[in-house]
């Protein structure tokens, strides 16, 4: 299917016209009223709207959310066991069942501009893989609106419950494509044994790694060292994300650039839900390093926080507000790490953020997963977050005016 879109504003520059054949831009003009439109060429009038790449959410939990459900207390108590507790005892009695929850959050996240996912799936001897087959469901009935990665997470570890091992590794053969750890050190206790089991499995059937790390300050440290020591002794180069993180930065100066450059030397790339914690990495020494950085929305309005309203517009607001961003081109680079930043993540190969003032996604040859929004520049858009959005996916439109297509 070939497409044009009319006058609209790659990364708020220059009006122009784009055109789409087979899933890719083709090209980028200045734009002329008076362009003919071939037979057969559908268009999409740009009316003067911003052109960005579509957002890449990273790190979400679409198996948790409560979204579209009435507003309930929140009652998890402190500490990863006790929230997963929380979880573990309302799951199961939400209001509509967990199929119609995550299809309808998934739906409004494409709606609202993300067509590029990676979600936590959580693997447990509880639940076993009934919230794995949700998600999977999900991913095939979006399709044709989205992609999407289905990691196996065992929120509860994986030494502490009898036959967790076993089920993580049913899930990879049912088609989970990234396998999950969490907080070797203070969950499971036993950071050597956790960690050779993650990365044992994600060598055995060749899928890549996303430890969720809430270890604060030097126990964080030391369990990335541990992540990076088998990353660089298994050659798993650019195949290791660590989600969180969000302590790295608190040790000292010289811990922060040697880890840095580990991540950057080792290809380990990031990804952060924008929390107001103090400590974190700083953003733009990690993209002059060539780290890839992805945001994410993590729960959505669900047993472990009512934060999250499947707007990754808002969370890139909040991005840049938590690390104090005032500068347009910094507001603007939280834009592109949530977009271009996390698709880089998704797929290595993938174009990366060469620095804070690098703006790609929208040019020749670039997929056509795109976002039409309404804002007088880029960085007002994330400040206003505007409703007159445009979803394409794979050069065809999915979503209009908050709605799927």
């Amino acid at each position: 299917m070939n497409t044009l879109i009319h006058a609209v504003r790659p990364w708020g520059q220059g009006i122009s016209d784009v055109s789409i054949a087979d899933g890719k831009i083709t090209a980028v003009e200045p734009h002329d009223p008076a362009r003919a439109v071939p037979a057969g060429v559908t268009v999409v009038y740009g009316r003067g709207r911003i052109l960005l790449p579509s957002f890449s959410d990273v790190h979400v939990h679409l198996d948790s959310t409560r979204i579209g459900l009435p507003f309930r207390e929140h009652t998890g108590g402190p500490g990863v066991w006790n929230m997963m507790m929380n979880d573990r005892q309302n799951w199961r009695n939400a209001e509509v069942p967990l199929q119609d929850r995550v299809n309808d959050t998934l739906g409004r996240m494409i709606a609202r501009g993300t067509t590029r996912v990676r979600s936590y799936a959580q693997v447990d001897v509880d639940c076993k893989l009934k919230r794995f087959d949700a998600v999977a469901a999900a991913k095939e009935k979006f399709a044709g609106q989205a992609s999407v990665d289905i990691i196996a997470f065992p929120q509860a570890g994986l030494l502490l419950e009898e036959g967790t091992v076993e089920l993580m590794e049913e899930a990879l053969k049912a088609g989970a494509n990234v396998m999950g750890g969490i907080d070797p050190c203070t969950l499971d206790r036993d950071p050597a044994k956790h960690l050779d089991i993650v990365f044992g499995l994600a060598e055995k059937y060749q899928v890549p790694i996303d430890i969720h790390l809430h270890e604060p300050g030097e126990l964080g440290v030391f369990s990335t060292d541990l992540v990076l020591e088998r990353t660089r002794a298994l050659g798993m180069q650019g195949k290791v994300t660590m989600s969180h993180a969000y302590q790295l930065g608190s040790v000292n100066e010289a811990t922060t650039r040697r880890l840095i450059d580990a991540f950057a030397g080792l290809d380990v790339s990031l990804a952060s839900v924008a929390p107001s914690a103090a400590g974190q990495l700083p953003i733009p020494l990690l993209t002059e390093a060539g780290v890839r950085l992805g945001l994410g929305e993590d729960g959505q309005r669900d047993y472990w926080s009512p934060y999250g309203n499947t707007d990754m517009l808002d969370r890139t607001w909040q991005l840049a507000f938590t690390h104090g961003f005032r500068k347009d081109e910094l507001i603007e680079h939280c834009l592109a790490i949530a977009t271009i930043g996390g698709a880089s993540i998704l797929d290595p190969n993938a174009t990366r953020l060469k620095d804070t003032a690098h703006r790609p996604g929208v040019e020749v040859g670039d997929p056509a997963d795109l976002l039409l929004v309404d804002g007088e520049t880029v960085a007002s858009t994330v400040m206003d977050r505007g409703k007159d959005r445009t979803v394409m996916h794979q050069g065809k439109i999915v979503a209009d005016q908050l709605e799927l297509v």
